[in-house]
């Protein structure tokens, strides 16, 4: 049941056949809910790369969704709570209905690590300001073109990077944007541009209809009522609909229409026209418009009895959902849209052109086009000097989103690293050819660390003792983060606490010198 969230077993003696309009709404297929947040779950490096923390999860960043109603709502904070095993905190619920104070609700959403997520039917469509929020997930059709505009507004708010940092502690950059996960296909659906029937989205539809018993005549109400009616209409069955025009003298959507045509401008005026015997080719006068529009008001609300109002009310706490347990949704896909893969080719397209145009005066890229034979002596400054630039001119160029730029366009690794450097160096690496596909830098000088100390120790050369291997894979490890390394690297951490220089040219020799070159040009070029 909707109201109670009540469920009961009962084996239906006919198959029940539901579309889209009728998901979530008489019928409830978990799975399919399911299915969307677990596939949002497993998205998240992808759709915010580098947000990883210590245990290897990503940080869920802050995240509002869609639902079709309260109900609808209810069943999305459960499954979100129990695909992701968090406590109530990191969902809540953010409706006229919630059992929380939605203000408190909303100032956490705000100013909080929790929530991270929150679900909504329209309370924080319009008119709140929630900076942080950098994911909007459509569980709902819209097909009003203003209010989905509004809608998306929600996460349209830019942040600065230390504002954003005090609630998405992971986030390496502020917020210049957000993400739209689609699952209803509500980016695609045809919009219009009509007025919404709803002005009062906040008022109980039965004190609503005890305002309009008791003399409330203005447009908001009877406007608001009217769209609740209709949509009640649509989820009546044949005999209720019966029930009622039996009580009532009328059909349900004969009510709803009145309600709209007594402040319709078309109809008061033909019914102006006939009250008081206008002819065709003049006009009613304002008073004669007035009066019609008074009677017209007057007469649908004396229509609504006791016993109405009381049919109405218990009509809609009584609508029921089928749980559908049997049917188990099934991912079809899950990826970016076109226009996303566009964007995609831009951002690496701007970024080549970018360091194409400042190979000639800077470093680092002068010796990636030109000079690829010197690549031993890039140094962890020169890159420096390349990011730095980078960020300064190009901020949306940032190496985390040309990683993710090359996610979506080609086979690579999913995450980028969580060095901005060593990311920048695999970009660079990539740009200029040296590698076919976009691979992690650190991971490819471990690899060929790996590769050198297998050469050195082949056939009948001498080993590395132990404690020269323990020397030469934190070389290799600083490398890996830094680019180069010299004699004067050995004086400092981590070095100097195994004795720094003097040791390792104690376990080395004369041929010390010899051992960093060629590690700078192995592992490096």
């Amino acid at each position: 049941e909707k109201l109670t969230r009540r469920k009961r077993w009962e084996q239906q003696d006919e198959d029940t056949h539901y579309d889209a309009k009728r998901l979530d709404r008489d019928v409830v297929n978990p799975s399919q809910i399911r299915t969307v947040i677990r596939t949002f779950k497993e998205r998240l490096p992808v759709l915010f790369p580098g947000r990883s923390g210590d245990d290897g999860l990503p940080e869920v960043p802050k995240t509002l969704i869609f639902a079709k109603d309260d109900s609808h709502a209810d069943d999305i904070v459960q499954i979100v709570r129990d695909e992701f095993g968090e406590s109530n905190a990191f969902c809540k619920k953010v409706t006229y209905k919630a059992t929380e104070d939605p203000k408190t609700i909303l100032a956490n959403l705000r100013n909080d690590y929790n929530p991270r997520i929150a679900v909504t039917v329209d309370m924080i469509a319009t008119g709140t300001d929630v900076k942080p929020l950098e994911c909007l997930i459509f569980m709902r059709d819209v097909r009003s073109r203003s209010y989905f505009e509004q809608m998306k507004g929600r996460g349209c708010r830019s942040l600065a990077s230390d504002d954003l940092l005090k609630v998405t502690p992971k986030a390496s950059l502020g917020k210049g944007g957000f993400i739209i996960v689609d699952a209803v296909g509500v980016t695609q659906s045809i919009k219009t541009d009509s007025r919404p029937l709803e002005r009062k989205r906040s008022v109980p539809l039965r004190d609503l209809l005890d305002s309009i018993a008791v003399g409330k005549l203005d447009e908001d109400t009877f406007t608001s009522v009217a769209g609740r009616l209709a949509r009640l209409n649509a989820l009546l069955t044949k005999p209720q609909r019966a029930e009622f025009a039996k009580i009532a003298g009328q059909r349900l959507e004969e009510l709803a229409a009145g309600l709209l045509g007594a402040h319709d401008p078309d109809v008061i005026e033909d019914a102006a026209r006939d009250e008081h015997n206008v002819p065709e080719s003049a006009d009613p006068a304002p008073e004669q418009l007035e009066a019609t529009q008074k009677r017209l008001a007057r007469e649908v609300a004396r229509s609504l009895t006791p016993e109405v109002r009381d049919f109405i009310e218990n009509a809609r706490k009584a609508l029921e959902q089928i749980v559908d347990t049997q049917n188990p949704d099934t991912l079809l896909t899950a990826e970016w849209d076109t226009e996303s893969v566009a964007n995609a080719e831009k951002v690496i397209t701007d970024f080549r052109a970018y360091i194409e145009a400042h190979k000639d005066e800077i470093t680092a890229l002068r010796i990636y086009y030109d000079q690829p034979y010197r690549l031993r002596e890039l140094t962890y400054g020169m890159i420096r000097e390349v990011l730095d630039r980078l960020k300064a001119d190009r901020p949306a160029l940032a190496p985390a989103r040309v990683w993710s730029a090359f996610n979506q366009l080609e086979e690579s690794p999913r995450t980028a690293p969580k060095n901005e450097l060593v990311a920048l160096v695999s970009l660079l690496r990539r740009i200029v050819g040296l590698d076919e596909r976009l691979t992690d830098a650190g991971a490819l000088v471990r690899q060929r660390f790996q590769e050198w100390v297998f050469k050195r120790h082949a056939g009948n050369s001498p080993k590395f003792t132990e404690e020269q291997m323990a020397w030469l894979r934190m070389i290799a490890e600083h490398i890996a983060t830094s680019f180069h390394v010299s004699k004067d690297d050995l004086e400092l951490a981590p070095f100097d606490a195994r004795g720094g220089l003097g040791r390792f040219y104690q376990l080395f020799g004369s041929d010390y010198q010899a051992i960093l070159d060629e590690l700078n040009e192995r592992l490096v070029a």
